[in-house]
């Protein structure tokens, strides 16, 4: 991305969205959005003091929804340019209200809350168009009960629970104990608080709030005109502490027994090679599960992977060696099975029940953390963008090519490559675009030779 960046050859242009696209191949004109950052491109230089002293938490799509960024962020780290950008949704200035603290923060001066959109025209040859995918919604097989148990997660989940940048910075917490430490951290702030409270009453009578409960409740307190006009209150409030106080006890022993996440079963196919959604294979799927559930092992050497599938389909020069590896080295079991369902078990361990093919039984075994292998899906935007560039789409959602050529779409000058194109893995979408780019270099020469 670095080169794609410093290229002198190559105009980056984010956080900006093709509205229109006229003309024909080797002399298009593009209408292009550039969408106000409320940053200063120029000024910017990424330190992320903006992002640091921001009051308003957001929940962050890039780490699928476990962590949240701030009101002013970058998608992610690495993203060229390297440049943050202000979410106008969530911003308190750009919402009417009083803030600014990323402005004074910035030493390089780049807030800029008066930027507007801004539209531009190109002059272009030709369009790849790279649009990537977007994950199948596991909600639509509610027998995996993606939305009902919170230790059934996305392989994309997974990934950035890995990721050492990620929610859980590489280790493998279950989603359920990581919302048991939420809650005794927000509980240990109601703590915090209600101590506060009882400490005001107490200053004022000179007694501790268990003593004042205790002579209450035998009467043995004197209720003086002042205490007499606290007592109600004070009471109400000592007890709601207690009773916070015991919730935290409980969260405080539950958290004690919390570890990663040891026992891990990974379900293929999920959404893909299925008449009802998508009858194909994805093909990355399998080599996914195998790599994610090897760094599991790599980061906790207890973990325990089972990988269920119909197959394992280790497509690939050095693919089935690493399949092989995986299951001598990183205690990876494959199991030939279609999880028929997933129940919830004891302590919110995911129970999946299948056929054990090789015992002809059925089974029902429970783990820690269940990871869906989804099917590679259109970007749900897609027929927008083929509306807009005037292209058809396919039966599946994706774009439509010519078998004969096959990064050619339905119209002249527009190329596609990637998951737009099909489900395909990293090395063969970085292989198609290269094609891609030399069909888009052969529209224009060809054009250029016309025009001459």
């Amino acid at each position: 991305m670095l080169d794609v960046g410093r290229h002198p050859n190559i105009e980056l242009m984010a956080y900006s969205e093709l509205t229109e696209l006229s003309g024909e191949a080797g002399n298009f004109t593009a209408t292009v959005l550039k969408k106000a950052r409320y940053v200063d491109a120029d000024k910017c230089t990424g330190c992320g003091a903006c992002a640091e002293a921001c009051p308003t938490p957001v929940l962050d799509l890039y780490n699928e929804g476990h962590a949240f960024r701030k009101a002013v962020y970058s998608w992610f780290a690495q993203g060229i340019p390297s440049t943050h950008a202000i979410d106008a949704d969530h911003c308190r200035v750009l919402q009417g209200k009083k803030c600014g603290i990323c402005a004074k923060k910035c030493q390089a001066g780049a807030i800029d809350f008066e930027q507007k959109d801004e539209t531009v025209e190109l002059n272009i040859g030709a369009v790849v168009v790279a649009t990537g995918y977007d994950i199948f919604d596991p909600s639509k097989l509610p027998e995996y009960r993606y939305t009902d148990l919170d230790n059934v997660i996305t392989a994309m989940e997974f990934e950035r629970f890995l990721s050492a940048s990620g929610p859980t910075e590489g280790h493998v917490y279950r989603p359920s104990d990581r919302k048991i430490k939420a809650e005794k951290a927000e509980t240990e702030k109601k703590l915090a608080k209600s101590a506060k409270t009882l400490a005001r009453f107490e200053k004022k009578h000179g007694m501790a709030s268990d003593d004042f409960l205790q002579g209450l409740t035998t009467q043995s307190v004197e209720l003086t005109e002042g205490l007499a006009k606290d007592a109600e209150k004070w009471a109400a409030k000592a007890k709601e502490h207690q009773n916070i106080e015991n919730r935290f006890n409980e969260l405080d022993a539950q958290v004690g027994r919390i570890s990663t996440a040891k026992k891990l079963a990974f379900i293929q196919c999920v959404g893909s090679r299925d008449l009802r959604f998508y009858p194909f294979c994805s093909g990355y799927c399998c080599m996914h599960s195998i790599k994610e559930a090897i760094i599991a092992h790599e980061h906790d050497n207890d973990t325990q992977s089972v990988i269920f599938g119909m197959d394992i389909r280790a497509v690939g020069k050095g693919f089935e060696e690493y399949k092989i590896r995986g299951g001598n080295s990183s205690q990876i079991s494959y199991r030939r099975s279609r999880v028929a369902e997933i129940t919830r078990g004891e302590n919110e361990a995911p129970a999946l029940i299948y056929e054990d093919t090789a015992t002809q039984k059925v089974v029902k075994e429970e783990f820690d953390l269940v990871i869906l292998a989804t099917a590679c899906a259109p970007v749900k935007n897609t027929p927008q963008v083929a509306e807009v560039l005037g292209i058809e789409l396919d039966p599946y959602g994706f774009y439509k090519t010519e078998p004969a050529n096959p990064l050619d779409t339905t119209k002249e000058g527009i190329f596609v490559c990637g998951c737009a194109h099909s489900p395909m893995d990293i090395p063969e979408s970085v292989a198609q675009a290269s094609s891609a780019a030399a069909r888009a270099v052969q529209t224009v020469i060809k054009a250029k030779k016309k025009a001459s």
